[in-house]
């Protein structure tokens, strides 16, 4: 007879004898969104590598052209057994950063699945070609325990934009908002708290960017003649970076905040919760960032201010010269707790009380907005119940990732409530080189997401 147990025997089972060599082939589809010539590797993972694999499972499948010209396609897939049981949309996507072949570590490629050190290397092991993978393998086991049935009804999404902010998505979203309906979405991506530690995020933060810049003359001017008489751009610019943050990274522009410290409901969701695992890719300073709060209410709770890059002059060429300007392209990280269509004009008041009203703010906006499922959710609090009775663990909620993905667009356009499990950790190098996976936590994934699909079709899911 059928049975859960016998479920997750089936999903481990499946996954010591076959998932590696099934995510070593996604992974050899060099189908990065970031460089140039890749577009038809995007479609040929969506059509030739997911499309075929979701037939089987009895799903009717389409890839669609993005609305955006330009950008990769889009998945959808539906496999509905009866419209009075419970809808999840499954969202992943197939599309990496760039390959960056020549930074990775003696030999490991982007593009070839390596096992080292009880770790599988290789571009998109968890970001986020492993993760959505490790969802469908899956949903076979449990479709398999079941002799063909579900119990459900499951949505799938799968786009290849992500990484380029998920370009036509909110768009494609919102014309398929019938077609895609649902009543929860469940998805992965991102990493957990801790590698061991099972994780449920409610949401993520989002990104606003802008460059700052001091354009002062048309060119570089001799700095023995000039040196000491005429301003110097970039002096003038890190003096006002100084000014938005301090020497420890507080943020000093608390307009940009939502108040004084993290708000109580999220300070008491993340009591005790650790934050872990970074290994080599770097380390926790405890004294930097807002005094007074925990590591996991910083990212998880709280606004971060970062310079992801600045230059005035030649770096690569020096010249005896006064630079004729300078630049940093600088990005916030947001909750929901915080209105982004107000940072601009904060940030201008700030700049000009603080003395730099030559300091410009330049293609300030949003690249992907904050959003949020409120922890306490019936469908969070079902997921949490499920993980744990299958892991035999604590399941550790968070009201948000510390990174960015487009629930906002789900959340918007369907009205469904949030509800990712990730299946990475912090260490996992995803955007840089040498990304990998830790097979026991992609082995604790499959079980989790194995227990939550039984347990779809069982009695005394929410709201049925």
């Amino acid at each position: 007879m059928a049975s859960r147990e016998a479920a997750l025997e089936r999903a481990y089972r499946s996954f010591d004898e076959g998932f590696r060599e099934r995510l070593a082939a996604l992974v050899a589809i060099p189908s990065t969104s970031q460089d140039e010539g890749h577009l038809d590797d995007c479609r040929r993972y969506l059509a030739d590598a997911l499309q075929p694999w979701l037939k089987g499972m009895g799903f009717t499948v389409a890839v669609h052209p993005n609305p955006e010209p330009g950008f990769g396609p889009i998945l959808t897939g539906a496999r509905i057994e009866d419209p009075s049981r419970p809808t999840v949309l499954l969202y992943g996507h197939g599309d990496t950063v760039r390959g960056l072949d020549d930074q990775w570590s003696e030999g490991l490629k982007p593009w070839t699945l390596t096992e080292r050190d009880g770790r599988w290397y290789g571009r998109g092991t968890v970001d986020n070609k492993g993760q959505h993978a490790l969802n469908l393998a899956a949903l076979e086991a449990v479709l398999a325990e079941r002799g063909g049935r579900l119990g459900f009804n499951i949505k799938v999404l799968i786009e290849t934009c992500e990484e380029r902010g998920s370009a036509g998505l909110r768009r494609f979203v919102f014309d398929h908002a019938d077609e895609l309906a649902a009543d929860v979405l469940i998805a992965s991506d991102g990493p957990r708290v801790e590698p061991e530690l099972p994780t449920v995020a409610t949401g993520t933060r989002g990104t606003w960017h802008f460059d700052l810049t001091v354009p002062l003359r048309q060119g570089g001017v001799h700095s023995g003649h000039w040196g000491g008489l005429t301003p110097d751009p970039a002096v003038i610019l890190s003096h006002a970076l100084a000014s938005i943050c301090d020497r420890r990274g507080k943020i000093l522009v608390r307009g940009w905040l939502a108040g004084d410290t993290v708000p109580p409901a999220i300070r008491e969701v993340l009591r005790g919760c650790p934050v872990g695992g970074a290994g080599e890719a770097a380390t926790i300073d405890e004294n930097w960032g807002e005094p007074g709060l925990t590591s996991a209410e910083k990212i998880y709770g709280w606004n971060s201010f970062i310079v992801l890059a600045m230059i005035s002059g030649r770096p690569e060429n020096p010249v005896n010269a006064v630079a004729p300007d300078a630049r940093a392209t600088c990005q916030i990280r947001y909750t929901v707790d915080t209105d982004p269509s107000t940072f601009e004009a904060v940030l201008r008041r700030h700049l000009d009380e603080h003395g730099f009203p030559e300091v410009r703010i330049e293609k300030a906006g949003l690249r992907m907005p904050a959003s949020r499922t409120s922890p306490d959710h019936p469908w969070v609090q079902w997921a949490v119940r499920s993980i744990g009775s299958a892991l035999d663990k604590r399941v550790q909620v968070i009201p948000n990732t510390s990174g960015g993905l487009p629930g906002d667009v789900f959340v918007d356009a369907l009205g469904v409530p949030l509800v990712w499990v990730p299946h990475s950790y912090n260490g996992c190098k995803q955007h840089g080189p040498d990304e990998h996976a830790i097979p026991a936590t992609l082995r604790e994934g499959i079980g989790a997401f194995a227990a939550m699909y039984w347990d779809l079709g069982e009695a005394g899911t929410p709201n049925r």
